[in-house]
């Protein structure tokens, strides 16, 4: 959308330290679901992307399939969209060929149209014990991610594989979480070398529904309770969440990758089971995803893995009615057919009309007054366009979207990637209601609490004037135009 561009050399000091002043980095986690499709009864993928992007906090979708339907239908929607290759597939992609020819097949077509992130390769493999799938699961990764590069891709799109927690033998204490023996060596360290040298993420399914019982349904729903104390580390766990993430991050850290990021690629509860299973119902199901949402968005953490945030995928979007199993494998949906929630969890978001409503306008306190949107300090430019791209299909009919920014807009100048982001950052964190998680846009955005209107630098070397962060209001003072650049004097007010 933009050229970057940069600050003359001989901008002082004070510049720098404004920057520095606005940079107040908050980290924040992201909520995303896994749309599954094993159902006969599921509206349009069109309608389904649509709905997301107009009426829920959810900006990252998983489907479990490349339907190319199913693709196209998020394109120009900003939704961050992770495709998972079917286990079968996975000794094909071994074959640089095919995995040549998958990439043109499934992801060139849609990209960037559609915000494709992320390809899962397989899902559980390990625990499938099929000996041809785990052998061929690092090459097909490795191999998928040289078709990637080949195609200039391989900075714009991760490659990952989720695993089950059935891939540890060890998880009680947490600090005591081992991988299976065999499989540490000879898969897992390979495999999370790879994710190291392409910086991606470990992915995990973990499902506290599955391994609670009676006595410990309130420490996996994240309710008041005595917790389990860890006799290593003298730590105490108040819910189970925080305990399977510690023991597969002590499994991690075993093999020298405690650094790697874990994502939750599947979590969730039932909101109907069999007589038998432990806590399956719809009242659970509600303060299990309530409460899963704000903790792994907290920043909290967990003991072993402090201060962090977690991207989350809740299983799932819809009830599959014809999924084989249980009666939990078919509910565990957040929405029914018609797009009504199965309960709420708090990711409605307003309707386009309240939302801009919602754009600060002194209407009173509300969430989050008195605090913007701003890029980090650093944020790579490539990261910056991605969140403009992902903003300007978010905004479609929302207030002025992107319009200030485009061409002969108010907001076009500075014409830099950084001073566009920053309107587009700012304006997508107002317009969802100044959410936290609305400011994450993959780490490259930060909270302020201080006004950037006043933080308004004007220096004058000759007839050039340098300009950061300045923000000009419309005249129902509810959106801004907030960038960080420089150009002359007649972009300032």
């Amino acid at each position: 959308m933009a050229a970057s561009s940069s600050l003359p050399h001989h901008v002082p000091t004070a510049l720098t330290l404004l920057f520095i002043l606005v940079s107040a980095t908050t980290t924040n986690g992201s909520i995303g679901v896994n749309y599954g499709t094993v159902a006969d009864d599921l509206p349009p993928p069109g309608e389904v992307a649509r709905f997301l992007l107009q009426s829920t906090v959810i900006n990252r979708v998983r489907i479990f399939d490349p339907n190319p339907e199913l693709i196209q239908a998020f394109a120009h929607t900003g939704i961050q969209l992770t495709v998972t290759v079917p286990n079968d597939q996975i000794p094909r992609l071994a074959n640089l060929s095919f995995a040549q020819q998958w990439i043109k097949s499934y992801i060139q077509p849609y990209f960037p149209a559609t915000n494709l992130v992320r390809i899962l390769v397989g899902n559980e493999v390990l625990s499938t014990g099929n000996r041809l799938l785990i052998g061929t699961l690092v090459p097909a990764m490795q191999t998928l991610h040289a078709a990637l590069a080949g195609a200039s891709l391989d900075r714009r799109i991760q490659i990952s594989t989720p695993h089950s927690l059935g891939i540890l033998s060890a998880s009680t204490p947490p600090s005591a979480g081992k991988f299976h023996g065999g499989y540490d060596v000879h898969i897992l360290k390979p495999l999370l070398g790879f994710l190291r040298s392409t910086n991606s993420p470990f992915m995990i399914n973990p499902y506290p529904f599955f391994g609670c019982s009676e006595e410990t349904l309130d420490y996996a729903l994240f309710r008041p309770n005595l917790g389990f104390l860890d006799p290593n580390t003298r730590i105490r766990y108040t819910n189970m969440l925080d305990a399977q993430l510690d023991a597969v991050f002590s499994a991690m850290k075993s093999l020298g990758f405690g650094d790697l990021e874990i994502v939750i690629a599947e979590t969730g509860w039932p909101s109907k089971g069999e007589p038998s299973q432990i806590g399956a119902g719809q009242e659970n199901a509600a303060q299990y995803n309530r409460n899963l949402m704000r903790h792994v968005n907290s920043g909290d953490g967990t003991p072993l893995m402090p201060n962090r945030t977690f991207e989350t995928y809740i299983f799932s979007l819809f009830n599959e009615d014809l999924k084989p199993g249980p009666t939990c494998e078919r509910n565990f949906g957040l929405f029914g057919p018609d797009l009504t929630p199965a309960y709420d969890v708090g990711i409605l978001r307003p309707t386009v009309s309240t939302a801009v409503a919602a754009q600060p306008d002194g209407g009173g306190e509300r969430k989050g007054a008195g605090k913007w949107c701003v890029a980090k300090e650093g944020a790579d430019v490539d990261s910056l366009q991605r969140n403009i791209d992902y903003v300007c299909g978010a905004l479609v009919g929302l207030g002025p979207g992107c319009g200030p920014i485009q061409e002969g807009g108010e907001c076009f100048f500075p014409d830099t990637v950084r001073a566009h982001a920053a309107y587009a950052m700012n304006a997508f964190y107002q317009a969802m209601g100044r959410n936290d998680y609305d400011c994450d846009f993959r780490r490259t955005g930060a909270i302020t609490a201080v006004d950037p209107s006043l933080l308004l630098l004007k220096l004058r070397f000759d007839s050039f004037c340098v300009y950061a962060f300045i923000f000009t209001c419309d005249d129902d003072g509810g959106r801004w135009c907030n960038f960080a650049g420089y150009g002359n004097c007649k972009y300032g007010h």
